[in-house]
Order: structure tokens, then sequence, then C-alpha cells
């Protein structure tokens, strides 16, 4: 049996999709921007080398004088941050189709994350109960994401 090596992703609803050749440093970035861009504590990005845009193409913020952020204009998923002046291009970790390729190995900007960050993997699973009546309210859920 062959292994499924293609690497691929987009945003959640199927608008944009991409492949690209192979993944370079995966990172959480806490500035400001990033947090911000991404409405989140951290943002996690993955280098990738042989981007191609391979269903529609994203709508750019310049968010600096630097880079620029893709991002689907249908349903405002964040997708890419691209240096200007280095052609540097980090895909959003969670649009990949399989993120558990790129986990994290580095934090970027670390003094500027939030006080609590930190901590957020040492915090309490919720109880059995909350467990349960979790899973059930997710049951009910029909998504409009794409696969």
């Amino acid at each position: 049996m062959t292994q499924n090596t293609q690497i691929t992703g987009g945003c959640q609803c199927g608008v944009v999709r991409y492949s690209v050749e192979t993944l370079g440093r995966s990172s959480v970035c806490h500035c400001r921007m990033c947090q911000r861009a991404f409405g989140a504590f951290y943002a996690p990005l993955v280098i990738v080398h042989g981007l191609e845009w391979t269903k529609e193409q994203p709508s750019y913020f310049a968010s600096s004088n630097i880079s620029r952020r893709g991002f689907c204009n249908q349903c405002g998923t964040p997708l890419s941050l691209e240096n200007v002046d280095d052609d540097q291009i980090e895909i959003a970790t969670g649009t990949l189709d399989d993120p558990e390729r790129a986990p994290p190995t580095v934090q970027i900007n670390h003094r500027y994350a939030c006080s609590f960050s930190d901590g957020i993997g040492a915090l309490p699973e919720p109880d059995k109960d909350t467990i349960d009546g979790n899973d059930a309210w997710n049951a009910t859920v029909i998504s409009n994401q794409k696969p």
C-alpha cells in the first residue's frame, strides 16, 4: 500500500484550495498582528515551498510594510502570511488537510505572548457529564465546511 504524500489544504468553505511540494519550519507566532489576524492567542504557521493555489486565489490584506496575509473572501479563513521582500510564504497550519504533518517546533515572538498562553495545555479537561453533553451537542451540528 502506498502512502499519500500529497500536501494539500484550503479554506473552510472550499473556495480556495492549495497544494505544496514540501513543508519547512512549523511555528506558533505570538505577535499582536498574528493574534488579531487569527482572532486567537497565537498563529500556527508553517513555511511552505512550491505553493500552488489550485482552486481560486486568496484575497490579500497588506498587514505591514513587509508582509501580506491571504484569506478567503467568502468565509474569512486566514490562509497565508507572505513576506514581500524575501518570497517566504507561511500557510496557516490549521488549513492543511492533515495538520498533524506540521507540529510546531518553535515559538516566534514569545515576548508578546498572552500571560496565560503557556498554561493552556495544563488546563483541566471537563468532567464526563460535560464531555458527554458536548458530544451530544456536536452530534447535532451539520457542518457547512468542506472536507
